[in-house]
C-alpha cells in the first residue's frame, strides 16, 4: 500500500446507509477535514429498515439525526439523503442519474465509497445488496457526471473527479494514516446509538475500530490506518 494522495480539496463520500462510513472511513475523514478539506456525505437511503422491532417511520428520522451528529464530529457539515428505499436499492439508470446529479452539484475532486464485493472477505458473509448496488453505481456515476450527453437534465457536466477510492476491500492499494484521528472515528461510530443497540449484544466500538485500523496499520507502517482501493477517473 501507498499513502493516499492528499493533493485535493473537495470530496464526496457516498454510501447506502447511515453508519456505513463510521466503520473506519470517518477516521480518515477527520484527518482530511483537519487539513482544511471540504467533504460532503451522501446517503442513498435513510436506513429506515435497519432496526428490528422499530417501524421504518420512526427509524428513518432517528437514523438521519444520528448520521448528522456523527458527521459533525469529524468535520462534515453537509449530509444529504437521496431517499431510495432501504434494503431495496437497485443498481440501474435511476440510481446512476441521482448520483451523477449529486456529484455535478458538489463538484468533488475525489469520491469515496465502500466495498461492492459479493462477500466481506474471501470466506466472509454476503455483503448487503444495497452496498453492492451503491458501490458499483458510484463508480459509474463518476464517469456519467463527466459526460455532457448522459443525463443532460441533471445539471452541467463535472469533469473534475480525479479518483474514486473504495474502502473496506480485501486488496487495498492505498491507505490513510488515522493514528491521530482514531478517537474522532470512534466517537463518530458511537453516535449511532439506536442502531448499535438494535443489533443486540455488547458492541465495542473502540475495540472494533482499533482492531481493524490496527491491522491495516501493520501493513501501512503506522499505528492505525484505513485501506482503500483506488480507481482512476481522469
Amino acid at each position: 500500500m501507498k499513502p493516499m494522495p492528499e493533493d485535493w480539496d473537495r470530496a464526496v463520500a457516498v454510501v447506502a446507509h447511515p453508519d456505513d462510513l463510521e466503520y473506519g472511513v470517518a477516521a480518515a475523514v477527520a484527518r482530511w477535514t483537519g487539513q482544511g478539506k471540504k467533504i460532503d456525505y451522501l446517503l442513498v437511503t435513510k436506513g429506515e429498515a435497519g432496526i428490528a422491532g422499530l417501524h421504518p417511520d420512526q427509524t428513518g428520522p432517528l437514523r438521519v439525526q444520528e448520521q448528522t451528529r456523527s458527521a459533525r464530529l469529524v468535520g462534515v457539515d453537509t449530509v444529504s439523503f437521496l431517499e431510495h428505499p432501504d434494503g431495496l436499492v437497485e443498481y440501474g439508470v435511476p440510481l446512476r442519474r441521482d448520483l451523477a446529479a449529486a456529484l455535478r452539484r458538489a463538484r468533488p475532486d475525489v469520491v469515496i465509497t465502500t466495498s461492492f464485493d459479493l462477500t466481506w472477505g474471501e470466506h466472509g458473509p454476503v455483503n448487503h445488496a444495497d452496498h453492492r448496488a451503491v458501490g458499483l453505481a458510484v463508480l459509474d456515476a463518476c464517469r456519467d457526471a463527466a459526460n455532457e450527453w448522459i443525463f443532460p437534465d441533471a445539471g452541467p457536466p463535472w469533469t473534475g473527479i480525479k479518483d474514486a477510492y473504495v474502502a473496506a476491500v480485501d486488496d487495498p492499494n492505498y491507505f490513510a494514516d488515522v493514528t491521530g484521528t482514531i478517537e474522532a472515528g470512534i466517537a463518530s461510530l458511537r453516535e449511532h446509538r439506536a442502531y448499535l443497540e438494535g443489533l443486540g449484544g455488547d458492541f465495542d466500538a473502540d475495540g472494533f475500530l482499533r482492531d481493524m485500523a490496527g491491522y491495516v496499520g501493520m501493513g501501512a507502517g503506522c499505528d492505525y490506518a484505513v485501506g482503500f482501493r483506488r480507481y482512476p477517473m481522469d
